[in-house]
């Protein structure tokens, strides 16, 4: 890479972690100004379980802890989420400066093009999406428990118990626990229901507590027996198979858990539901949900990227003019563009399989690049 990239890599690079920064602490400071009476009472709270009492430095201190032990990896999920227009913005910032300081005009009067400037950003570009698939898959299902707690949670690392309500497998039958332990994967007060067709239960299985095993809940004390016939004596049983594993219910519980997972937990649902009820409606919807999430963030990420391309020919001109005007410009065009990956992805489109419905957003803005790259003189 020669001096002239590595200067414009640098400095692209440097506006995308100033941007990174900025927006992190507003997030941070408007969360904590909307929330202070909960981060204080947590503080409180902590004081009170410690047996100490909570003076006014302590309980500040305490409190900026709880903040700062909230959002450290909320902000890990949030440089997923914001990464496309952070690159964006970053491009539009890094062009402005090589305009006002007059070195893309030197640039051009050395003889090179303006493609010359943009490929040391694409480059750094690229690099930072690498760099979010890494968050993705590597770092985030590690802290997935740690991105299910909100303000009144600081503090805890646990994902604790709660009852399981009514819940229906990929086999349709109705699951039913007094407590789910999160943390340890366990179910205690186990009921499910077997229904025939119209619904009706035929027969009911019952544990005093099951742990996920090989596929399938191991059951202590567990059994079953025939709804509506009494005097057939229930029947003994060690497990149940079916999908719904301690993943599924913690997506269930937890709304954005899901995104949390990694390629290959995704990957071991849909073979669960693929071996527990292969062909069937409710399979069908479950794979095509699970589709969507895993293809769904190679979309999201190849559109920030094509977003880009998209925007750049705004900033990237030879004759001088103002900055804010051609921002104004390109503003609603990136602002489409990247909600239109991110919405494209996430929505079913009837008769096309998920794997490729996810993409049809970037099959459309490959098209629109192409033809912003060809506006460029030059």
């Amino acid at each position: 890479m020669k001096t002239l990239d590595r200067y414009i890599a640098r400095l692209y690079l440097t506006n995308v972690l100033a941007l990174l920064v900025i927006l992190f602490c507003f997030v941070v400071t408007i969360d904590f100004a909307l929330n202070v009476d909960r981060f204080v009472g947590r503080a409180h709270q902590i004081a009170h379980e410690q047996g100490e009492q909570s003076s006014t430095v302590r309980t500040a201190v305490v409190t900026v802890l709880l903040v700062a032990d909230l959002w450290w990896p909320r902000l890990l999920q949030l440089f997923n989420f914001v990464l496309g227009l952070i690159l964006t913005g970053a491009m539009g910032f890094t062009v402005s400066q090589l305009v006002r300081h007059r070195e893309l005009t030197a640039i051009l009067a050395s003889g090179q093009s303006l493609y010359r400037v943009a490929a040391p950003i694409l480059v750094v570009a690229a690099l930072m999406t690498g760099l979010q698939a890494v968050n993705q898959e590597l770092v985030l299902p590690r802290l997935a428990p740690l991105l299910t707690r909100d303000q009144g949670d600081a503090g805890t690392h646990e994902l604790g118990e709660a009852h399981v309500p009514l819940t229906r497998d990929g086999l349709g039958r109705v699951w039913y626990a007094q407590s789910f332990d999160a943390d340890a994967g366990t179910l205690t007060g186990l009921s499910v229901w077997e229904r025939d067709p119209q619904g009706r239960p035929t027969t009911r299985y019952t544990a005093d507590t099951a742990h996920w095993e090989g596929g399938a809940w191991r059951l202590q004390n567990g059994v079953a027996e025939v709804v509506g016939q009494s005097r057939q004596a229930p029947v003994s049983i060690d497990s149940l198979a079916t999908n719904l594993d301690p993943t599924q219910l913690r997506v269930r519980r937890f709304t954005n858990y899901s995104q949390s997972l990694s390629w290959g937990q995704i990957g071991q649902m849909l073979r669960a539901v693929d071996d527990l009820d292969p062909g069937s409606t409710r399979s069908s919807a479950d794979r095509d949900r699970l589709e969507r999430i895993r293809w769904g963030r190679v979309s999201v990420m190849l559109s920030g990227l094509l977003s880009l391309v998209v925007a750049m020919p705004f900033f990237l001109q030879k004759t001088p003019g103002s900055a804010i005007v051609r921002a104004l410009r390109c503003a609603p065009v990136a602002i489409i563009t990247l909600m239109g990956g991110v919405l494209g992805s996430s929505v079913a489109i009837p008769g096309v399989p998920a794997q490729l419905g996810v993409f049809l957003p970037v099959l459309f803005l490959v098209i629109i690049a192409m033809g912003s790259v060809a506006t460029v003189r030059s």
